[in-house]
């Protein structure tokens, strides 16, 4: 099924599918970037809900009970998949093998199918490292199988207009069609000249979210470590990582916000869009722990935007 690569797709002409969509960040940053989606999977239904309410349409479940050939076709892939452990064993019996078993897997089999122009992977930095190596190993062993270049890099959030510290390693493929490696050379989008500080969002006199003193007084300041942070209006500093867990309360990875009844409290639904670079008027339907789980879930929407234009405009020069 392999595209004619000359078939001249303007940038807004770009079909791309959603893997893994959770509540529809990369979704928004191609989409952004003048790509159209076609195809949208996520399973948990709660994040199901927030996409649906945003995009219009319920993405699909399982991806491991949607067939390749029922998907639509696409130019581009996106996915930010969970890390599993791999097995190398078996890789020269096939380059499907070693995935087996894995979500990566269900990736690999609709890039062997489709045959898209590109993809976009995002991960947690410690991919690298995953199994001393060899799961990082085996998945470019397994995209060079299928006919792609890969290019990595780990980028920051907070170098690409979000207050936050937020690291993760982007893998970006172009198909052989399209060109030998160094012909392609793709550069990942430099760091903003410009630093956004958390101050400028951090709401004033909220009287709820509020962390009891309880609970401060004999776990968040039990020790006087500079732990956990605190942050509050006007201050020029960028957040740590918001984690899925961040309504658990913990002191060495969590952010928290002078303010309040209590003193101390939780970030509220505007500063966490703010934190993962999501519009204002994006809609959260979901109990305030689901929207936590969710948003520390999903990607800086910037980061990806700036990494699809990119894409797309080597793209371009490629099939100009």
């Amino acid at each position: 099924m392999a595209k004619n690569i000359h078939n001249k797709n303007s940038a807004i002409g770009l079909k791309f599918i959603d893997l893994f969509a959770g509540i529809g960040g990369t979704r928004m940053a191609f989409h952004n970037a003048g790509a159209e989606c076609v195809f949208s999977s996520e399973w948990d239904s709660a994040a199901q809900k927030t996409y649906a309410a945003n995009f219009g349409h319920t993405p699909h479940g399982d991806i491991t009970k949607i067939k390749a050939k029922d998907i639509p076709d696409f130019d581009i892939l996106v996915a930010g998949f969970p890390c599993q452990p791999f097995s190398s064993i078996g890789l020269r019996q096939g380059f499907k093998h070693g995935t087996q078993g894995t979500l990566f897997y269900d990736i690999v089999r609709i890039l062997d199918y489709h045959e898209p122009d590109m993809f976009l992977l995002e991960n947690v930095p410690g991919l690298r490292s995953h199994d001393r190596g060899n799961t990082y190993k085996t998945i470019i062993k397994v995209l060079d199988k299928l006919g792609y270049w890969v290019f990595d890099q780990t980028l920051n959030a907070a170098d690409y207009g979000v207050p936050q510290e937020r690291k993760r390693i982007y893998l970006v493929g172009f198909s052989k069609r399209l060109g030998a490696k160094e012909d392609i050379k793709f550069d990942f989008p430099l760091p903003s000249k410009n630093k956004v500080f958390i101050g400028k969002f951090i709401e004033r006199g909220v009287t709820d979210r509020s962390i009891s003193k309880h609970l401060q007084k004999g776990y968040m300041f039990k020790f006087d470590d500079g732990r956990p942070m605190i942050v509050a209006p006007g201050e020029r500093v960028t957040v740590k990582t918001l984690c899925a867990s961040y309504h658990k309360i913990q002191r060495l990875t969590g952010t928290f916000v002078k303010d309040g009844p209590t003193g101390l409290r939780l970030f509220t639904e505007k500063e966490c869009k703010a934190i993962m670079g999501f519009p204002m008027n994006f809609k959260v339907p979901v109990s305030r722990t689901q929207m936590y789980r969710q948003f520390g879930n999903s990607v800086a929407v910037p980061v990806v935007e700036k990494v699809a234009n990119t894409m797309i405009k080597k793209y371009k020069i490629l099939t100009a």
